[in-house]
């Protein structure tokens, strides 16, 4: 599910993802990529079962650790720009 966007990262060097996370799953994965309309512009969110609990990072870090793994890059590669404390968030990876 995620191809295009390794594909994409590939390419660019670096890429942002629209994520969306509910925490405490029974296993950590992506579930599904939804198309938001915002601002009049559709946008690719990408929906994630993850694992950990939404308390002490430990989500983030779950996220974090599960995308570094998915795009063979190292975690410090990946990055939360914006929403560390909601369920909208908003990841750069990078090569």
């Amino acid at each position: 599910m995620l191809n295009k966007y390794i594909e994409e990262l590939k390419n660019k060097k670096e890429i942002y993802l629209r994520i969306k996370v509910f925490p405490n799953s029974s296993k950590t994965k992506i579930k599904e990529i939804k198309i938001d309309n915002i601002e009049n512009k559709d946008v690719e969110t990408l929906i994630f079962n993850i694992k950990a609990q939404a308390e002490k990072n430990k989500a983030n870090q779950e996220l974090m650790k599960f995308l570094s793994k998915e795009f063979n890059v190292l975690e410090k590669d990946v990055s939360i720009i914006s929403g560390a404390s909601s369920r909208i968030k908003l990841i750069k990876i990078k090569i």
